[in-house]
C-alpha cells in the first residue's frame, strides 16, 4: 500500500485517508522483473525456473506441480513469493 501526501494551500501537508492500491498484476510483474533482472512471463514454467536456478540459485523440490513446488520454496527469496501471487492474479 501507498499512502499519497499531497500539499493543501490551506492546511499544509495532508495525508489521503484512503490509500491506493498498488498490487495490481502489472505492479507484481514488474517487481518480479526487477528481482530478475530482465523481463520474464512468470507463468511460464520453464522461465521461472531458469530464473530461480541461474540468478538465485534455487533448485525447486521436486512435486506434481511447479506450483506446488513454489508453493514448497517460497520461504527462499520473495521472488517466489510474488510469482505465486501473479499467478493467482491470472
Amino acid at each position: 500500500m501507498i499512502v499519497v501526501i499531497f500539499k493543501d494551500d490551506y492546511f499544509g501537508f495532508q495525508s489521503m485517508k484512503d490509500k491506493i492500491q498498488v498490487d495490481t498484476k502489472e505492479f507484481v510483474h514488474k517487481r518480479i522483473c526487477i528481482y530478475a533482472g530482465k523481463n520474464i512471463e512468470p507463468d511460464s514454467d520453464e522461465q521461472v525456473e531458469d530464473i530461480l536456478r541461474c540468478k538465485f540459485n534455487i533448485h525447486l523440490p521436486q512435486r506434481n506441480s511447479m506450483s506446488e513446488s513454489l508453493t514448497s520454496a517460497t520461504s527462499d527469496h520473495e521472488i517466489i513469493g510474488l510469482i505465486l501471487k501473479y499467478r493467482a492474479m491470472s
